[in-house]
């Protein structure tokens, strides 16, 4: 299991994107929120900024789609360039079809969940998915608290994943800091996507290498870990 930080770029410099996706070197993924001002309250960028973003690192793209009508949109983010692409569940018409087109065209499908949307009722859907996010903050805004009611929900996941045999990966977004990353890690996430704690850092890869090695010292001594 192992663990995987990804920076995201909502918290970067919008003017300086290239410059700051090398600034995270050494991460596994740039994180790149792609948001419409519909399904969450908050416009940021789109499919050409992605294929601009993909050409200016060789960092692979982890595209989070907080949109409206992901069955339409998200198979475009693929072929932008994006390596993983992540539907939310609330705004999908047919997200096993979906998860199916996302791999179909080459990348890693993930699905997520916003706080409110119990795991449970998707059980059945986890062997379609390479990654399923939990979401830690409302969608919409970086910068928010960390909401730590989430993490019996992280924990019913991973039992989920283990109880299924899944080589699936559990990502959580929203608060990730060096004061609740290893709160995470226990409760079985394996990526992290840090905004504020990253690109809010004196060093960007500096901050990216000791969030990984805390996430790393936890998960070594976790008990979903060390049932594997």
């Amino acid at each position: 299991m192992a663990v995987q930080i990804n920076p995201s770029i909502l918290s970067a410099d919008f003017a300086r994107l290239a410059d700051e996706a090398q600034a995270v070197e050494g991460a596994d993924w740039l994180h790149v929120d792609v948001m419409d001002n519909h399904f969450v309250p908050n416009l940021t960028l789109g499919v050409p900024v992605v294929e601009s973003l993909a050409r200016a690192t060789d960092t692979p793209l982890d595209c989070h789609l907080m949109i409206e009508a992901p069955d339409r949109w998200a198979p475009q983010y693929v072929e932008a360039g994006a390596g993983s692409v992540t539907f939310h569940v609330e705004a999908a018409a047919a997200p096993v079809r979906l998860a199916r087109e996302i791999r179909a065209k080459g990348a890693r499908a993930s699905m997520a969940l916003r706080p409110a949307t119990p795991i449970e009722p998707y059980e059945d859907l986890l062997p379609e998915l390479d990654m399923l996010l939990i979401m830690t903050v409302e969608p919409g805004f970086g910068g928010q608290a960390f909401l730590d009611i989430m993490l019996p929900k992280i924990r019913r996941t991973r039992e989920l994943i283990s109880k299924h045999g899944l080589e699936l990966w559990l990502q959580v977004d929203g608060g990730v800091s060096a004061a609740t990353i290893e709160q995470c890690a226990d409760a079985g996430a394996d990526v992290f996507v840090a905004g504020s704690a990253v690109y809010g850092a004196a060093d960007p890869a500096e901050a990216v290498r000791a969030l990984r090695t805390q996430a790393e010292a936890t998960t070594a001594k976790a008990s979903w870990a060390c049932d594997h």
